[in-house]
């Protein structure tokens, strides 16, 4: 919009200032974020269901006093629930699914001042760490549109990234807020488990592997929206601890000298790319430049049995989810209806017992307590967000006589996500380097269970020590 290239790339803090102050309409702001959508959408694909209307006639009404009063922002196309309008989970089975109920953190979003533009791409189901579904097609990355934005929130994150809107929805069951993250260069904080509540429509999803949260430019951005959305809501089946302070306020503060160890190679010792290696070591020289004291150390885990703990969990949940797919339609589970990865891990999924299920929990729940002694030893556990710079479009296609392939091939591009997943722990990508390719390198930073604190602190001071904001990727509004 014509008068409106000065509020490019400002994140959602200083845009709710500019309406508070009256210097710039909600409407407005809509209107931009529409037009920047479809400017970019067609190179992009980050967003598959436009919610204009809705978004012109909300802000147009009363927008509810919250912090974020007026400030465009996109939900994932996964779990969230927005009354009528349409949610795919990224499968053709459910393209004509119309949810008739607000999910409990859509509600707290819209409490909170957002106007919800739009719905963003996400993989089938969000099972993988791409977003190249069959029905949505794939989401390409605003650093390079060859390149994946990561997944499953790769959608929100190309949308951020490219300055479309300065925050966004997602989810991560193992890695899907912090993958896409450092794809394309931003924030993105993996809460403790049950931070944020799954109400009403899940208690625990994939027995606690899942989370919900945001992508962000800025740190203080991520911060505010988990004080928005965070809290116990009545039949949640646990909670986690609360906060001393708001994490607004947590930013302001000092870190300390913080125990941070960290690890160059994969849990169970294997090599990681180059460019990941590097970008650790240069993170660990800014880190002890900041005070912080290092140690080369990482949690003894056998990945062996996360892995076979998680793919049991995993498939268990994709082959509950199809069924319930099947059971609200009335269209009895058909392999033609599926992507061959889905397929095969529904089948999987039909032949674990329930016994294998309570074992793979029994077997997280153990390497949980392990990696929580660690912790007694030390603040923050530090590694590249992933094993590999972000891949090319395509690279984990499956093939007819392999399903699996692409689900193998992931373990070495994800091989640390997972684990904070499985203990519950918070975790952040932050995106400090970038390679040659100018391509971002996010390193992640895990903190105790409940101590989001500790982590917005640090990253707060990272920030302030190497800015990325400046930083715009070859499409951008």
């Amino acid at each position: 919009m014509k008068g409106f290239a000065q509020l490019k790339f400002l994140d959602a803090t200083a845009l709710a200032g500019l309406v508070k102050n009256k210097k710039v309409k909600a409407k407005e702001l809509v209107e931009t974020t529409i037009e920047h959508i479809e400017k970019l959408n067609p190179q992009l694909n980050a967003v598959v269901t436009p919610m204009y209307d809705e978004a012109i006639k909300a802000a147009k009404g009363k927008i509810p006093a919250g912090p974020f009063a007026g400030v465009p922002f996109l939900l994932k196309d996964l779990v969230a629930s927005y009354r009528g309008v349409r949610m795919t989970f990224g499968t053709k089975n459910m393209k004509n699914y119309i949810p008739d109920h607000d999910s409990e953190l859509v509600r707290r979003y819209r409490k909170a001042g957002f106007i919800i533009v739009g719905k963003t791409n996400t993989p089938e189901l969000g099972l993988t760490p791409v977003t190249e579904s069959k029905l949505l097609g794939p989401c390409r990355n605003p650093w390079d549109l060859n390149r994946t934005p990561g997944g499953s929130s790769g959608g929100s994150a190309a949308a951020v990234a490219a300055g479309i809107v300065p925050a966004a929805h997602g989810n991560d069951g193992g890695g899907s807020i912090r993958i896409p993250a450092s794809c394309c260069g931003l924030f993105g904080l993996k809460p403790t488990r049950a931070r944020n509540s799954l109400a009403p429509d899940v208690g625990d999803a994939m027995s606690g592997l899942v989370c919900e949260h945001v992508l962000t430019r800025s740190v203080r951005d991520s911060a505010a929206i988990l004080d928005a959305t965070r809290g116990y809501v009545p039949g949640d089946p646990y909670m986690a601890p609360e906060p001393v302070r708001p994490y607004a306020e947590e930013i302001k503060k000092k870190p300390g000298r913080l125990r941070i160890a960290y690890f160059a190679q994969t849990l169970d010792g294997e090599e990681i790319h180059a460019d990941c290696a590097k970008a650790l070591e240069d993170a660990a020289r800014l880190c002890r430049k900041l005070g912080h004291k290092l140690t080369q150390k990482s949690p003894i885990v056998d990945r062996k049995i996360l892995g076979r703990a998680f793919n049991v969990i995993w498939a268990a949940n994709c082959a509950a989810t199809i069924d319930w797919i099947a059971e609200i339609s009335g269209r009895k589970p058909n392999h033609e209806d599926y992507e061959p990865l889905t397929w095969a891990l529904y089948e999987q999924g039909k032949k674990f017992t329930s016994g294998d299920y309570l074992t793979a929990v029994e077997k997280i729940q153990g390497i949980s307590r392990d990696v929580a002694r660690f912790f007694l030893d030390f603040d923050i556990f530090m590694t590249p967000t992933l094993g590999e710079p972000p891949l090319t479009i395509g690279e984990l296609d499956a093939t007819p006589d392999d399903p699996l392939k692409g689900w193998r091939r992931s373990a070495k591009f994800v091989p640390f996500t997972p684990l904070c997943n499985a203990t519950g722990q918070p975790a952040m990508s932050v995106p400090l380097c970038w390679n040659e390719q100018n391509l971002p390198i996010g390193i992640q930073f895990v903190g105790r269970y409940g101590d989001e604190a500790t982590l917005f602190r640090l990253a707060a001071q990272l920030e302030k020590a190497r800015p990325w904001a400046q930083r715009i990727p070859y499409v951008s509004v």
